[in-house]
């Protein structure tokens, strides 16, 4: 998807001026060794390159020189998107886009034609991403907030560049676990199971491993509960399928709050019942990867020390016979071009033994398979803990955020118009957007550590800062009437409409990055970058008599609505 932008293209001409110029030396520089971005400083153009540098360590010659001969080369291929190059010291070479190339790109924004046009680059394309993936009879915690969240805002950004996505969430409902799970109610829970609750559930999950520390053979009783389960027996399915349907309910209630939709959820239990496991023992055998060791049944994979176990000795079957199971039926059900996985980083290795067998078996290509590895949402001592009983619940968080933006919305002077209903529904957004927007401008691979004021900030580079701008760019173009605005080739910009008309061209470029580097901090970054631009260009001048000035509004309105749509977040029109 690279090659789609305009980034791509610029990189293309200097890799051929080089090469033309460089003769025997073209070797020097390869295509990946160009960098081209986009300057922090305005001054410097819209794109620039330090090109010239890298080659002159290489050349032993001052890059200033070969920055200039670069310069009078591109000149002389550039199309008519590039108005002017510049040189400056100590080697850089800047280019500025031309006035008629941001006008045109500008007009696509404020139209939304652009959505046509990116919605094109996936087109008979098909990706499933798996993601959120939450544990059964165990609460929907903060630490799966983060495959939840970044794993939609990559299925949204997927789906609007034309890629047919597909959404599964591969729920962790099958496991030895769950045979502890039955022992511990089986042994503690003397009431009915219909007074039993996901809460009750985490506390008798803590006190079997409390117990199990000084009766070890408990550990014994629960890998017996869980073959018996595997087997079928009636009474260990009864009590793991009620697990099953509270915690289900428990997690759409979430999901709701969150505005999450997953195409899919097929639970690792959907692998057993359904023969899948035993098609890749199957798969396993015919291609003779099938050892065993030490009773258990394992893949040997080239360059890990550690093989994949399949089958423990005792039977009981592993995650990586479920997830190659997963493998097979997605590749037979959906023919993807592309697998990807939203899951944590501590999970790295694991992954790598998935995708090795997977291709070994013939199920897909290695590189078809995408494993995003989050860092974590842990406390300053570590990860939380369901077993510990040291974790805290999403939904707990979701409620505080909530409470938290109602007391702001009632105390703002916009408050004192806004109907109960309308005050509940922008606390609501404010609330949740607050939350999703503070995971997703983090870098997916760092660990976050958890600080309610930080969870819960709405000041700054925020969520409600985003949305407060969209709410007062509708505003604008309301009480203008919603006239409808328009750029004329020949009209003088001043200094802060040329930064809004600078930043729209970017729009299409950062989705497509965002979703190629399945990074929606990118995405968080310019759309941050374009709300102050915007409100230092609404200080700073009177909109609404202008035209030129009400289009530069609804194309700000357009962006911001539809790039917080990715993320999740709603676009509020009052605030």
């Amino acid at each position: 998807m690279k090659k789609k932008v305009f980034t791509y293209q610029l990189r293309e001409w200097v890799y051929r001026v080089w090469e033309e110029v460089a003769g025997k030396e073209k070797n020097l520089l390869g295509f990946e060794d160009i960098v081209i971005e986009h300057p922090g400083d305005p001054n410097y153009g819209d794109y620039s390159t330090n090109v010239a540098m890298v080659l002159a360590g290489k050349l032993e010659k001052r890059p200033l020189e070969i920055a200039k001969l670069l310069k009078k080369e591109l000149k002389k291929i550039v199309g008519k998107e590039i108005g002017k190059i510049e040189v400056v010291a100590p080697g850089f070479i800047n280019f500025w886009l031309s006035k008629d190339y941001l006008i045109d790109k500008a007009n696509l924004i404020q139209k939304k034609d652009f959505l046509k046009e990116i919605s094109k680059f996936g087109k008979g394309k098909t990706m499933v991403i798996d993601y959120s993936a939450p544990n059964i009879a165990k609460s929907f915690g903060i630490g799966h907030l983060r495959s939840t969240n970044i794993g939609q805002a990559i299925y949204n950004l997927y789906q609007i560049l034309g890629w047919k996505t597909i959404g599964d969430n591969h729920l962790g409902d099958w496991g030895t676990q769950f045979g502890k799970l039955i022992v511990a109610i089986k042994k503690w829970w003397n009431k009915d199971l219909q007074n039993l609750t996901v809460k009750e559930l985490e506390k008798l999950y803590v006190k079997f491993h409390k117990e199990a520390k000084d009766k070890p053979e408990l550990e014994d009783e629960g890998r017996f509960w869980f073959k018996k389960l595997e087997q079928g027996n009636k009474e260990a399915k009864r009590i793991w399928q009620f697990c099953v349907d509270i915690s289900l309910k428990e997690f759409d209630e979430v999901y709701k709050l969150l505005g999450i939709k997953i195409d899919c959820a097929y639970g690792e239990s959907f692998y057993h019942f359904n023969g899948w496991m035993d098609k890749v023992l199957e798969d396993v055998k015919n291609k003779k990867l099938l050892k065993t060791s030490r009773g258990a049944k394992v893949v040997y994979i080239p360059g890990l020390n550690v093989p994949g176990i399949l089958i423990k000795s005792d039977g009981a079957t592993m995650y990586l016979l479920r997830d190659l199971a997963t493998v097979k039926f997605r590749v037979q059900k959906w023919q993807p071009d592309l697998i990807v996985y939203e899951v944590g980083t501590d999970q790295k290795l694991y992954f790598q033994q998935v995708f090795s067998i997977a291709e070994k078996l013939g199920y897909i290509s290695s590189d078809k398979l995408i494993h995003i590895a989050h860092g974590l949402i842990r406390w300053p001592h570590g990860k939380f803990s369901t077993r510990k009983g040291d974790t805290i619940h999403l939904a707990d968080i979701i409620k505080k955020a909530i409470r938290r933006s109602e007391k702001l919305v009632n105390s703002s002077q916009t408050g004192k118009v806004l109907s109960q209903s309308e005050k509940k529904k922008i606390a609501k957004a404010v609330g949740i957007g607050g939350i999703k927007f503070n995971d997703l401008k983090q870098e997916p691979q760092k660990d976050i550590i958890f600080d309610w004021d930080k969870i819960l900030s709405i000041e700054g580079y925020s969520s409600p800062y985003l949305q407060y701008t969209y709410a007062r760019s509708i505003s604008v173009l309301t009480k203008s009437g919603n006239a409808a605005g328009v750029l004329v080739k020949n009209y003088k910009f001043n200094f802060e409409e040329m930064a809004l008309l600078r930043t729209f061209y970017q729009f299409p470029e950062k989705i497509l990055v965002s979703a190629s580097e399945f990074s929606p901090h990118i995405l968080c970054q310019y759309l941050f970058d374009l709300a102050q631009k915007f409100n230092l260009f609404y200080q700073k001048h009177r909109i609404l008599n202008s035209k030129p000035r009400l289009f530069l509004t609804r194309a700000t309105a357009n962006v911001l609505k539809i790039g917080l749509g990715i993320l999740g977040i709603e676009a509020l029109e009052k605030m």
